[in-house]
Formats: structure tokens, sequence, C-alpha cells
């Protein structure tokens, strides 16, 4: 199967100004030396993190989806990333994955930050997404899910697991970096996938500080990229799905994974 490129942008963003950030996101995409495959940008890209989704909530195919599909179109790149969505059962937190060819599907947070008050004004997702790139699994998530194991838990399924590749779009603060850091390691070496965490830098609307830390991790739960903390980066990285294969073909931990599912 074919490799997969995929480029990360750990960027600062300007505090609930859409037009600033799209401008700011479409200099560094339009600036690319290749077409990756795949483009990720962090939670809330838009807008940096916010509780009160009132002011900044769009339709489900509003202003930010447009911008995105406009990208993936002009670009020739899937792009990916996450801002808030108001539907007739509520606010979401919600990733937009979008393709190369303009269609998309999403994926709403299911674990939303207690400790921020996110659970107070978004409603949970309750569905999972898998989705399919040049013949990639990709399973995408938002950043508090990193901490819930069983929610991102692979599976191995008559032959076949279920993804290959993980991602976590996040807005990690910079004073939980070690968990952020970590965990995106064991949940490599737990579900014997890549997994990206694209997380943002710089300090947001109520002057919480954010260090990035994003990372592209192999299977085995070593590092391919890491980005310097606090930098403002563009990385891109080839992965290779024939490496995933042969270390699981070599090691086949997935026969002994417990099967379970999640109401």
């Amino acid at each position: 199967m074919n490799s997969l490129t995929v480029t990360v942008i750990q960027s600062d963003l300007v505090s609930e100004d859409k037009l600033r950030n799209f401008e700011k996101f479409g200099k560094i995409i339009s600036k690319l030396k290749t077409r990756p495959d795949l483009i990720v940008l962090p939670e809330m890209f838009n807008t940096g993190f916010v509780v009160d989704p009132q002011h900044v909530a769009e339709e489900a195919e509003g202003q930010t989806f447009h911008w995105l599909k406009s990208m993936a179109l002009n670009n020739g790149s899937a792009i990916t990333g996450s801002y808030v969505v108001k539907t007739g059962s509520g606010f979401y937190n919600r990733l937009v994955w979008m393709r190369a060819d303009g269609s998309a599907e999403f994926y709403d947070k299911r674990h939303l930050f207690r400790f921020g008050d996110e659970h107070l004004h978004f409603s949970h997702g309750k569905n999972k997404l898998i989705v399919d790139l040049k013949g990639w699994k990709i399973c995408p998530l938002i950043c508090y899910d990193l901490r819930f194991p069983v929610w991102s838990k692979n599976r191995y399924l008559s032959g076949s697991y279920e993804y290959d590749l993980l991602i976590y779009v996040a807005s990690w603060p910079g004073k939980r970096s070690f968990a952020f850091r970590h965990l995106l390691i064991a949940r490599a070496i737990e579900n014997q996938a890549y997994v990206i965490g694209v997380n943002r830098v710089g300090t947001d609307g109520k002057g919480t500080l954010h260090q990035g830390d994003s990372a592209v991790i192999d299977f085995k739960g070593k590092h391919i990229i890491e980005i310097p903390p606090g930098a403002e980066d563009v990385e891109t990285v080839e992965l290779s799905y024939d490496s995933l294969r042969d270390y699981r073909e070599g090691f086949k931990v997935a026969l002994d994974w417990d099967d379970f599912s999640i109401g």
C-alpha cells in the first residue's frame, strides 16, 4: 500500500478572530513545497478554545466548513481540524474531515473538558469516525479524548485492524504537557498504530499558555518528529504502511486484545 504524507501545523491562534486565523493558515498552506495527502490543524483552529459557544458557533456547513472545502479543493489535500458548530440539538466541538474532492464527514468530541466547563455548554458526541485515505484507515479524535484509552482503543476484527493512524487535534494547556506527550506514546504502543497529536501554542483568551508539543509517533511509540515546545512550526512526514504491516505481522498482540463494546 502507498505511504501517506501528512503535514502538521503547530501555530498560535488569534482569539475569536476567524478571518485572521483563516488568513494565517491559508498563507502557511500556500507555502507548502509539496502537496501532502493530509493537513492537520489544532482544535478550534478558527477561534482558539472557547467555552461559551454562542457568539462563535456556525451552522453545520457555515463559514469555516466552506473555508476548509476551499483549502482542500485548491491544494488537492484532505484537511482536518475542529470548530464550534450549532445544530438543532445543541452546540458541538466538531472535527470536520474534508477530503480533497470537497466531500466531508465529521466527528463530535465525546469527552468534554469538565474542568473548563465545556460539558456545561456543549453536547457530547456519540459516534467514533473512521475514514479512509489512500487505503489507510484513520481515526480522528479531539484533545481530552486522549485521556480515555477505551474510547481510543483499536480493534482487530476478522483479521483487520479498525484503524492504522490515530489523530488528536488539541488545545492542551502547557501545564499538563507531560501528560500530553506521554499519553500520545501510550496510545501508539497499545494500539499498534501511528499517532499524531497537533496542539496549538501561545496564550489563549483566558490567559492559558499552550506550548504545543505536537508530534508524530510510530507504532512502537518512537517519535518520528517532535516539534519544539513554544515554536510555531510546520512539519511534513511520510508514513510507511509497509513498516506498520510488517511490525504488526511480526508481533501480533492484537490476537489477544479484549473484545468490547461502548454504550
